[in-house]
């Protein structure tokens, strides 16, 4: 018999299911009839217009103005793209006043009259003089906008509250960061991060390691791509996380010195430096910054491995930690085609963590201890990541056909040195001591090439190959420590060798026809992973295979809404998510005395078919509704061990097929100067269906996440901020999440003519960002808590030298930063 949850959730799955199919149908009937439309009567053409610099490179975010004459009250304003391209609803015959202004360049003014369909017209902006002094120049510049198949999130205001660029992923609205580093865009599959375009090819960890090091005023944009076109990696099943570091500005020497500390449990604390240069053909940056982190984790679990016996446990960890990172570029115009970067990243981290984890085994009818044991565990890790890139462009024409070159190169060692001790308290036994050494390095090298061709009539072929070559040893060694006598640990000790090489070509075109867009390809992949063991048994395995991953996407403008572009977008990808070695790797890998965790040599890859349909308004996202459709779906999970019912292995396994349903909405109220105010929601229903533990397994869940982005601005000079997300009965796999969520706010001033910005915060003001979790599959029922040192107060200084900026502007997702002056 069913209950009222279950009606509510099918009923909810049953309408957005059918919202999809009418969103899909309608939108595809939308476009035959804009198609017939153009094909027999005279709508209003489109008119694109190009800015770019003296060098003939794209200029971004200039600010361009379109006046109908004489009826100059009628004004349309949008802000170019990353290709310094935007477009605009005219009529033929019509005369115009063409605007453009931009940070740097002199201001632009032409008549224009439309005399023949989709028109382009490129423009060249002059920079202004060095000798000029003094001179404001205001731009807008989107919180969020949507361009193409991307949406692009300007982080500046979350960075005057943030210590480093990880905390700005965990306040960046729609993205999820759980406690673990993975970075969310949907509830099932972890996004993939790429710094600068590039993928890192690390684990989670090792990702946020590097995030914490990245000084937060570093990152010019966050490029969100949920459904990645056929130019990028097939392996962005749970979407792509694209996080682009500033390089410069444009004219003379700019930079800025920050400094930060916040408090909570434990401090945080940081000081950086920022330095840009530009003389003509040469321009060249340094990022360099130290922080001191402390922070803590705690996490409880109950689980009941027979019918009167319970497992507690209880861990708490402090992870003090130190970073060091240093970043430069430079940069060389050969030509007005030709253009060279070199650029280098190095970044240290040494973390001193001690964790204490008592377990206790209790009889559940009379609450009777029967063990308690307490293990004490020490670790010091070294880890770097060194990275070195280069990258040419050839411009081919001015209407932005290009061929790009890049090559990259990674080297992250990790070395890691633990002593634990294991007390059992009852019965009472002598202790058990011990230490391990692990020793892992990461060499990855990467080299594609990317051809663009621009043709008459909005026609666009690209093209690409592209090559990533991975190679990871591991050496672990523990040892029982007796009587000062050092006993090997054949149980926890091994050493492998793991390598990778994916080779990849895509091509796709892209087309405009009577207002359609239309862009498809595909991708090809082939495959090759190489696993070897050693110790504690020689183990190998190979993965050799060849994939081909198509996609479609379609946009059009609907209609204006207020003087607004309403534009639609239908969207398909198919992507594989491969298991990292650490699924595969067969050997144990200890964790306490009760669990233990190991690969799976047999996990298939999981490949994922996206279907969205979204709405923007003038580039603004507000409406999306997708559908996930995943196959071998492999899923962390608990399974007791056939010897032991009290100690339980953690692995991954190919459970079968997950279907998600998802709906997103944003919107701003209102689209003021003054206050700013945007809301988003978010709702995901997944439906698990396959075997676990030989057995059916059916898991349906539906979870909503509302997130917020609020500022109101007190006088010119001082801007109050308000963030936040709320998570309500959420799912990570196979575990259910009670609802959490966090609450930041800041203030900032400025002084000494906006040069110095003052930053008040309070992040998870209410201590909310911890959660309750359970897990009821098969054998295995558990259910714990889990906290972390999130509620922090913090005083940030950042002093700007050289040009900066101010927004205009009364438009949707827009927010204010702070002036640039020349």
């Amino acid at each position: 018999m069913l209950n009222a949850g279950t009606v509510q959730t099918t009923a909810i799955t049953f309408i957005l299911m059918q919202t999809i199919k009418t969103a899909f149908s309608g939108l595809a009937l939308f476009f035959l009839l804009f198609i017939s439309l153009g094909s027999s009567a005279q709508a209003p053409t489109t008119v694109t217009i190009k800015v770019q610099n003296t060098k003939q490179e794209a200029l971004p975010f200039a600010t361009v103005s379109l006046i109908s004459v004489p009826d100059t009250v009628n004004q349309q304003q949008k802000v170019s793209d990353s290709t310094g391209s935007v477009s605009f609803p005219v009529l033929m015959e019509r005369p115009y006043k063409l605007r453009i202004t931009s940070v740097g360049y002199e201001i632009i003014e032409k008549a224009l009259t439309i005399k023949k369909d989709n028109a382009i017209y490129v423009f060249t902006a002059e920079p202004l003089s060095k000798s000029l002094s003094a001179v404001v120049v205001r731009s807008t510049k989107p919180l969020i906008r949507q361009e193409d198949d991307k949406t692009i999130v300007d982080p500046e205001n979350l960075a005057a509250s943030s210590t480093n660029a990880y905390e700005i992923m965990e306040k960046t609205p729609g993205l999820f960061v759980d406690q673990d580093g993975n970075i969310y865009l949907s509830s099932t599959t972890p996004a993939t991060v790429h710094i600068n375009g590039r993928e890192q090819k690390m684990s989670a960890a090792d990702i946020a390691t590097m995030l914490k090091s990245l000084p937060p005023n570093s990152i010019a944009s966050i490029e969100i791509l949920r459904t990645p076109s056929a130019k990028y990696d097939a392996s962005g099943s749970g979407g792509i996380v694209n996080v682009i570091l500033k390089k410069g500005v444009r004219i003379g020497l700019t930079g800025s010195v920050n400094a930060g500390i916040n408090q909570g449990v434990y401090g945080n604390q940081f000081a950086g430096l920022n330095l840009n240069n530009n003389n003509g053909r040469l321009s060249s940056y340094l990022n360099v910054q130290a922080s001191n982190r402390g922070t803590y984790e705690r996490i409880k679990t109950d689980r009941i491995f027979a019918p009167d016996s319970v497992l507690k446990q209880n861990a708490f960890t402090k992870f003090p930690a130190n970073s060091y990172y240093l970043g430069y570029g430079i940069a060389y115009e050969l030509s007005k085609k030709w253009s060279v970067n070199y650029d280098g990243r190095l970044s240290h981290n040494l973390s001193r963590n001690r964790s204490s984890n008592e377990s206790i085994i209790e009889k559940i009818s009379a609450k009777e201890m029967v063990t308690d044991n307490l293990t004490i565990t020490r670790n010091k890790n070294k880890n770097y990541n060194i990275n070195q890139s280069f990258s040419a462009k050839y411009k081919i024409d001015s209407l932005g056909s290009e061929w790009t070159t890049d090559l990259s190169y990674t080297y992250a060692p990790n070395h890691s040195d633990q002593n634990f001790s294991s007390y059992n308290l009852k019965p009472v036994t002598p202790a058990i001591n011990g230490v391990g050494e692990i020793d892992n390095r990461l060499h990855f090298f990467s080299a594609q090439t990317n051809f663009s061709k621009k043709l008459k009539g909005k026609f666009t072929i690209e093209t690409g190959l592209k090559t990533t070559n991975v190679i990871f040893n591991n050496n672990t060694s523990y040892f029982f420590i007796n009587n000062g006598n050092r006993i090997k640990d054949v149980f926890r000790t091994r050493t492998y060798k793991y390598n990778e090489g994916i080779h990849a070509a895509y091509l796709q075109a892209s087309k405009t026809v009577a207002g359609i867009t239309i862009k498809a390809g595909t991708r090809v992949e082939n495959t090759n992973m190489e696993g070897i063991q050693k110790v504690p048994n020689d183990t190998a395995f190979n993965i050799n295979r060849t994939d081909f991953f198509p996609y479609v996407f379609i946009s059009k403008n609907i209609m204006k809404i207020a003087s607004y572009d309403l534009r639609a977008y239908l969207v398909y990808r198919k992507t594989i998510n491969r298991p990292a070695y650490e699924y595969l790797n067969p050997s144990i890998r200890f964790i306490d005395q009760y669990l233990f965790e190991t690969g799976n040599p047999t996990l298939r890859p999981q490949f994922t078919s996206n279907y969205e349909a979204n709405i923007s308004v003038d580039e603004r996202p507000i409406l999306a509704i997708g559908y996930n459709d995943t196959k071998d779906i492999f899923t962390n999970v608990i399974y007791p061990t056939d010897t032991n019912s009290r100690v339980a292995y953690r692995t991954y396994d190919n459970l079968g097929t997950n279907k998600e349903t998802y709906f997103r909405a944003l919107g701003a109220i209102p689209p003021g100067k003054r206050f700013f105010f945007v809301l988003g929601a978010q709702y995901n229903h997944n439906f698990y269906n396959g075997l676990y533990e030989n057995k059916p397994l059916t898991f349906k869940k539906g979870t909503w996440t509302f997130f917020t982005y609020q500022t109101f601005k007190v006088t010119p000079l001082m801007q109050l901020t308000l963030n936040g997300f709320a998570r309500f009965k959420g799912q990570q796999q196979l575990y259910e999440l009670s609802s959490f969520g966090a609450l930041n706010a800041s203030i900032n001033q400025q002084f000494f003519k906006k040069k110095l910005t003052v930053t008040a915060s309070v992040n998870d003001m209410f201590r909310t960002n911890r959660n309750e979790f359970t897990i009821n599959q098969g054998s295995v029922a558990a259910s714990g808590f889990r906290e972390g040192d999130t509620r922090r107060f913090g005083l940030n200084f950042r002093y700007n030298f050289g040009l900066r900026k101010k927004e205009e502007g009364n438009n949707m997702f827009i927010l204010e930063s702070p002036e640039r002056t020349n």
